[in-house]
This record gives structure tokens, C-alpha cells and sequence, in this order.
């Protein structure tokens, strides 16, 4: 009895050994894979503009994810305010002055522009594992969003 439990035992090992010794990947079934890639496409998640606004709005309340998902949340909020005060500044001015209605409205297209582009840029840095942080933004955004 004992030596049919050791050979079934040395079976099991050399079965184990030669899954292993094959090549088979067995990486794809482990479940923290999938957890590892998580935190990164939420970060992207927030960084989208002005879709993005709304799940950083609820990370911020709910006080929800780590200090870095945090920090993206204030930053993707303290972009979409920024650039929803000037766009609404800059419309109310061009509806309201007949002389510089068009320079209104070119600044307007470029603060969108602006806002677009720096969250892509962000996004991209995010994809290849560099700082998020703008230089002034982030530390209003600390401020700004901050318990």
C-alpha cells in the first residue's frame, strides 16, 4: 500500500515536471495577470476627455483606488473644470462681443484642442509606465481635491 502511494506520488511529480519541462505556458491561468493590467486601464479610464470626468468624479467621493488612481482622478478633474470654465467663458464672450467673436471662438478651439491633446499625451505616458504629473496642474489639483 505504501509503495503503490509513493509511485502514484512520483507520477503525479514527474507529470508535474513535464508540463512544466515542455514549454507549456501556464501563465494566462493565473488570475493575478488580469489584476496586474486593472489599475492601468482605469488610469486610462479617468484620462479620457470629458468621459473620463465622471468616473474620476466618483473615485474622488467615494474615496476609491490608491493614492495614484486618486491622483488621476484630481488631475482629470481639475482638466475637464479648467477647460469647461474657459470654454464657457470664451463662448460667453464671443456670443456677446461683435468684434472679437472670432478671436473668441479661435482661442476657444484651441483650449479644446489643448485639453484633448494633453490627455491623450497623459494617456500615453501612462501606457509606457512615466510620470502623469504636469508641473502647475498637479499641485492645483492636490489643492483643489485634496481632504
Amino acid at each position: 500500500m505504501k509503495n503503490s502511494e509513493s509511485s502514484d506520488h512520483s507520477l503525479y511529480q514527474e507529470s508535474r515536471t513535464w508540463k512544466i519541462e515542455s514549454g507549456e505556458d501556464i501563465t494566462p491561468s493565473l488570475p493575478c495577470q488580469k489584476d496586474a493590467e486593472t489599475p492601468k486601464t482605469r488610469l486610462i479610464l479617468h484620462l479620457i476627455p470629458v468621459i473620463g470626468f465622471f468616473p474620476s468624479l466618483w473615485a474622488i467621493y467615494h474615496h476609491q483606488g490608491n493614492r495614484e488612481q486618486l491622483a488621476i482622478s484630481r488631475l482629470s478633474m481639475t482638466l475637464a473644470f479648467t477647460w469647461l470654465l474657459s470654454y464657457l467663458l470664451l463662448a460667453t464672450g464671443a456670443a456677446t462681443s461683435d468684434f472679437l467673436a472670432l478671436r473668441m471662438l479661435i482661442l476657444n478651439s484651441f483650449f479644446t484642442s489643448g485639453y484633448f491633446l494633453v490627455s491623450i499625451w497623459l494617456i500615453f505616458r501612462i501606457i509606457r509606465g512615466k510620470s502623469f504629473r504636469l508641473p502647475g496642474l498637479s499641485n492645483l489639483a492636490e489643492k483643489l481635491f485634496d481632504n
